[in-house]
């Protein structure tokens, strides 16, 4: 593929070269305004006329002369300019493939090294109470490096194998699946500085730089942000947003400019990622997000259930609901479905895409995904535990929520291996048939019991059920959890259903049993 993209650039640049050429030998050869001499020169008073640029009369017009070759020349410079586009749109994407296909061989080169000259050890460093049956789990380090004996006649490919292929093979379909899948990571920067936090922590956890490339996308042009990207050289790919403008918009939304330019930058950023690169899903974050220490594993175990259930349109590492009171810390492997957007690290596939940005919204995308005609049902995953935290309170929202509830939500610390974990109960049948079991058939308490704890029995889990829009807002604010709604759905709802702990008892904030959809107007 890098070939042909090679042997295209240069077939252009031949063309552009051959094209001047041939445009300065014409011009060259030409014969400048005036008359043709008996030698074929330009002479004042020839023999011959040129028969051009004359006015009637027979007089010279000199001005309508110059115009017209200005104006050839302004068309020839316009198709030179197309040439040179194509020329740096292939360009952009040969240095892209090349600098994957770089990396790809430095890792190879040192698994090589790794398989060849190391004598064979544990994998990890096995934690003390691993049952016998998961030997192979294993207490979480930066690098791990994974254990084979050694074969001198290892070729380098079945090397990359056995680096990246640690787990045991998921019983899900594997169309377009497997640890050759490229899942890039988007960061969505302007002007902070602090985007250093971030891109460190995603360096630091990375396992493969060419399995999980890092594509930066500036807006904002910020001259200090742009140089705390570029300080980390190959290890990113630094694009910028090339429109700057301001957006015209109504007067009473001047003080939402901000949102304005955030959804023209993804629209930007996005198509860059499947369009110019050609990537098939990507993971999106921002400048002011710290990702956990199984963020990339998260994704890439999740990756064949988001393509394989047509019912889901995206895979979160955020839990709205994820402060340190309202989750279970022991059960860090728990995933859940929810029919809310929670955006904050989140993936989509190029489908998805295809499908939303025609219609991408001018401003709050975020909420516009939440409306009823793009989420068509459609549902995502999220975690117990968050993945990811938002340090950034300064923004465009003014800190909305930030003081209240985001500072407080928990990020992970302990790194769950998901891809050796069986993840098919999240698909839809497998996974509302228990849900809609577990939530009905827990015992019916009154919010005021709940508060006092002296009449429960073991950790739950307990239901308190909610039937008005009003209902389920004082008891969401008892509980201590969100209580706003979007488009009718309220945060980490699926199916109504809000699951969280509370005292350390799981509880089920529920509609009655036969629930059948939202109402947009709880909004």
């Amino acid at each position: 593929m890098v070939r042909k993209k090679r042997s295209l650039i240069l077939c252009s640049a031949f063309v552009f070269v051959a094209w001047n050429a041939l445009l300065l030998l014409y011009f060259w050869g030409r014969p400048p305004i005036g008359h043709l001499g008996e030698s074929g020169g330009a002479e004042p008073r020839g023999k011959e006329e040129w028969g051009i640029g004359r006015k009637e009369g027979g007089q010279f017009n000199l001005a309508g002369e110059v115009i017209r070759l200005a104006e050839e020349v302004e068309i020839q410079l316009e198709t030179q300019k197309k040439l040179l586009e194509q020329i740096e749109s292939h360009r952009a994407v040969w240095a892209w493939q090349k600098d994957v296909r770089k990396r790809e061989m430095v890792e190879a080169k040192q698994v090589e090294d790794e398989v060849v000259h190391q004598p064979p050890k544990p994998p990890f460093l096995l934690k003390d109470n691993v049952d016998e049956r998961t030997h192979v789990e294993a207490k979480y380090t930066q690098k791990p490096v994974h254990s084979v004996a050694p074969v001198p006649e290892l070729e380098l490919h079945q090397a990359i194998e056995i680096k990246e292929v640690t787990v045991e093979k998921s019983k899900l379909p594997t169309s377009d699946v497997g640890p050759e899948v490229i899942i890039p990571v988007l960061v969505i920067a302007c002007d902070r500085v602090t985007v250093k936090r971030s891109l460190d922590r995603l360096i630091q956890y990375r396992p493969s730089p060419g399995l999980y490339p890092i594509i930066v996308s500036q807006d904002c042009a910020h001259t200090e942000t742009a140089r705390v990207i570029n300080s980390y050289g190959d290890q990113v790919t630094h694009i910028k947003q090339p429109d700057l403008s301001d957006i015209r918009v109504r007067p009473e939304h001047r003080k939402f400019q901000g949102y304005y330019k955030i959804a023209r930058h993804y629209r930007w950023a996005l198509n860059q990622v499947f369009n110019t690169f050609s990537q098939s899903t990507v993971v999106i974050v921002e400048d002011d997000l710290e990702v956990a220490p199984d963020f990339f594993e998260y994704f890439r175990a999740l990756y064949p259930i988001l393509r394989s259930d047509p019912t889901l349109w995206c895979v979160s590492a955020w839990n709205d609901n994820g402060r340190d009171a309202l989750v279970d810390s022991s059960k860090a492997g728990l995933l859940y479905r929810t029919d809310f957007f929670p955006g904050l690290g989140w993936m989509l596939l190029k489908e998805l895409w295809n499908e939303l940005e025609p219609k991408w919204p001018s401003a709050f995308w975020d909420d516009w995904m939440r409306q009823p005609e793009q989420r068509k049902d459609r549902s995502c995953i999220r975690p117990e535990i968050s993945r990811t935290i938002t340090f950034g309170r300064k923004g465009v929202s003014l800190g909305q929520f930030f003081d209240q509830y985001l500072r407080y939500i928990k990020l992970n610390t302990e790194f769950v291996p998901f891809t050796k974990h069986n993840l098919s109960y999240l698909l839809k049948d497998k996974y509302d048939k228990k849900f809609i079991k577990e939530v009905y058939s827990a015992p019916l308490m009154k919010i005021e019991d709940l508060q006092k704890g002296s009449s429960l029995r073991g950790p739950g889990p307990y239901r308190v059920q909610y039937s008005s829009r009003d209902g389920f807002k004082v008891f969401a604010r008892n509980l201590g959890v969100m209580d706003d709604l979007k488009s009718g759905v309220p945060r980490t709802g699926y199916r109504g259903v809000v699951c969280f702990l509370y005292r350390g008892q799981r509880v089920f904030l529920a509609p009655p049993e036969g629930w059948i959809q939202y109402d947009i107007s709880w909004s």
